[in-house]
């Protein structure tokens, strides 16, 4: 048996060629036995993943308006989207919409971002750059606030902001206080994840920018910055997710329904009253509170991977 084959006047790496250069290569095919147990595998952790999201997608399209389900039905007798328009007109018994909730979700999320990673990225190039007295004590002191959990926080937290007053305006009582609580959480990783991406960026790219006569701060907006664009995606969206889905200071903080965000709504289903409330509406509502964080993911994805799998190697 030749090693090549030919098919129609071309030459074409017969069996024995393809056997060898796939030995030459270092890589050996799976034996069939354990191609379909990984398969298998990877199969069930799909379903036992996706499963749970049907099934909320299925009663948020059951029309009976039920109080607790009646099983795992993923198809149910009848599909309306009447529960969606409810939860769009006023998903709670306040005189809130959906569109409110969400505004005011949206501006602690997107606050909690933008603030996190401008000042995360530049307190995170001071530490990766420069050396100043005092800097391995500041790191670890951020350290220690990174392990703090939130609920420690917000008694301390609440105190120093409800004392910031101007007249009948009250720090602590409005949306501002709670972007401010949740970035006090946000920044200590902000700064670590950041300065262990900034870590990996050769030098070098700076010293040879300072030769063409560019300052630090030219180097930092036009060098390091645009190299940093997976890490800056990775804590933005991080802190996105934070602000987002932000509960603890919201409910000690606002008093005002026209400053409840979407948790706090959704926190209100399944209180004193849940079982007035219909399971359709309420897993209409959180399949609406879900999306734009799963929107968010798919735009910056490639940035997402990028900066998960580089960020945070070095300290």
């Amino acid at each position: 048996m030749t090693s090549v084959a030919r098919e129609g006047g071309l030459a074409r790496p017969g069996p024995l060629a393809r056997v060898r250069r796939r030995s030459a290569s270092g890589e050996r095919p799976l034996p069939a036995g354990r191609q379909l147990l990984l398969q298998g595998i990877c199969l069930f952790i799909a379903f036992t993943v996706l499963f749970p999201v049907l099934w909320i997608l299925s009663l948020s399209l059951d029309p009976r308006g039920l109080s607790r389900p009646d099983g795992l039905n993923l198809i149910p007798p009848g599909v309306t989207l009447d529960a969606y328009a409810q939860v769009l007109e006023r998903p709670t018994s306040n005189p809130v919409s959906f569109f409110e909730l969400a505004r005011n979700s949206f501006l602690v999320a997107a606050s909690t971002a933008i603030i996190s990673v401008g000042i995360g990225v530049t307190a995170a190039y001071a530490f990766s750059r420069l050396d100043f007295r005092g800097r391995e004590v500041l790191m670890i002191a951020i350290l220690g606030v990174l392990m703090l959990p939130a609920v420690a926080t917000i008694a301390p937290l609440f105190i120093l902001l409800t004392r910031v007053q101007i007249g009948d305006f009250v720090l602590g009582r409005t949306l501002g206080g709670v972007v401010m609580a949740v970035v006090s959480g946000a920044l200590p990783f902000a700064i670590w994840n950041l300065k262990g991406y900034l870590d990996t960026i050769p030098k070098d790219l700076e010293e040879a920018a300072a030769v063409d006569g560019a300052s630090r701060n030219q180097s930092f907006l036009r060098v390091i910055l645009p190299l940093a664009t997976p890490a800056l995606a990775v804590t933005a969206f991080l802190g996105f997710i934070a602000g987002w889905t932000e509960f603890y200071f919201s409910v000690i903080f606002l008093s005002d329904p026209g400053q409840f965000t979407l948790a706090l709504a959704l926190n209100g289903m399944v209180g004193q009253y849940a079982t007035q409330t219909p399971w359709s509406m309420f897993s209409a509502f959180a399949i609406m509170f879900a999306l734009p964080v799963s929107l968010v993911y798919l735009f910056l994805q490639k940035y997402i991977i990028g900066g998960l799998a580089v960020g945070g190697v070095k300290g």
